[in-house]
């Protein structure tokens, strides 16, 4: 007889932990049109340049290794980006992506019982993270597409462990100044964990992502991507970085081989590479600015971005979803957000001076249509 088991009840198949069913799908961007082979991608927000050539030649470098495991303590990666931007190696962690440090922390400091908050337009893998773990997402309001740290700190109970705020925000692009996040990190209380997701910190010319603040508190820690401007968003690697015990553990709940030794030769070439960050992050701001100044002149209002994206706003959802087909008829995909509570915007990724005048040569055809 099998102990424990005779005091679970029977069922005809085996049944998840509560509340796995109730975690709706993360949908990614299209990526491909039927019977077009000039599809523009701007659904994901990917680096239109692509990744910088030392990382392509790191792929090349180490394609005779593929039969060694690869290091488990990702000791060559974390000392390069420590190197980059003045950190401790010791208190960094890798994943696949950040979203896997978003989901370790959500496994290391969530649970049954706890309650993990997320801003109403917060990217959509906090919620799903917190739900996996057991934990209760907890959705709190923004202001004008802007995340409000007094909406935050009014969502905070003495079950809250954790706090999602991604600085720049995505879908919104939007941004709060490191003021109004050091008064939100001075706020809450010592026993919840403030994240912040910083994976469009890079194109923010002179921002740490909040580096300072991890390094002066032990309740903040920060989250950061190789897949935007680094232009690795196909191989999926990410890092984090805290206060020592707080990496300790999420390395307790960390796979030993979670990245791969191709992830970590490219990415700490590409982290390497500091002229291509520059440079990405140039092109962005110039063709960005340019993008959302034509539009506007159309009527397609966006807020400031400080991303490498904008959230185009239309007059209503049905109007939003037009310009979403005139876009697909011309064979440019773009990402809807209605699943962010945002049905009458949609998020148009920054391409290149090229794709940017694309865009904006079909949203002046859907304009002429219309009128």
């Amino acid at each position: 007889m099998l102990g424990a088991a005779k005091d679970l009840p029977m069922t005809e198949t085996p049944v998840p932990k509560a509340g796995i069913d109730r975690i709706a799908l993360y949908q990614g961007g299209e990526s491909r049109l039927g019977g077009r082979n000039d599809v523009l991608k701007l659904s994901s927000n990917e680096n239109p340049f692509g990744a910088p050539e030392a990382a392509r030649a790191a792929w090349s470098d180490v394609s005779g290794e593929l039969h060694r495991y690869p290091s488990a303590d990702h000791a060559g990666l974390r000392h390069a980006i420590a190197e980059v931007h003045d950190l401790n190696p010791d208190r960094i962690i890798c994943g696949a992506g950040s979203d896997e440090v978003i989901s370790f922390l959500c496994q290391a400091y969530g649970g049954e019982g706890a309650e993990v908050i997320h801003t109403k337009h917060g990217f959509s893998m906090y919620r799903i993270s917190a739900m996996a773990s057991g934990a209760v997402p907890v959705e709190v309001p923004e202001v004008e597409r802007r995340v409000a740290v007094d909406c935050i700190l009014d969502g905070v109970t003495d079950r809250t462990r954790l706090v999602f705020v991604a600085n720049p925000a995505n879908p919104t692009g939007t941004m709060i100044d490191a003021s109004e996040v050091g008064r939100l990190a001075e706020a809450l209380p010592s026993h919840v964990l403030l994240v912040l997701d910083g994976a469009y910190a890079e194109y923010v010319e002179g921002f740490d992502g909040g580096a300072a603040l991890v390094e002066a508190r032990e309740n903040v820690v920060m989250t950061r991507t190789f897949s935007k401007i680094y232009g690795l968003g196909g191989l999926r690697v990410g890092w984090g970085y805290g206060p020592e015990h707080v990496i300790d553990n999420l390395n307790r709940v960390r796979g030993p081989f979670n990245l791969s030794t191709v992830q970590l030769a490219v990415a700490e070439a590409a982290a390497r590479d500091r002229n291509w960050v520059w440079r990405c992050l140039r092109e962005n701001a110039a063709c960005r600015e340019r993008l959302s100044r034509s539009l506007a002149e159309m009527g397609v209002l966006s807020d400031p971005s400080s991303a490498n994206f904008i959230l185009a706003r239309f007059r209503d959802e049905d109007e939003a979803n037009s310009c979403d087909a005139a876009f697909r008829e011309d064979g440019i995909l773009v990402r809807r957000v209605r699943g962010y509570k945002l049905p009458d915007c949609l998020r148009i990724t920054v391409g290149s001076e090229n794709d940017c005048r694309r865009v904006v040569g079909s949203v002046r055809r859907f304009r002429e249509v219309q009128t």
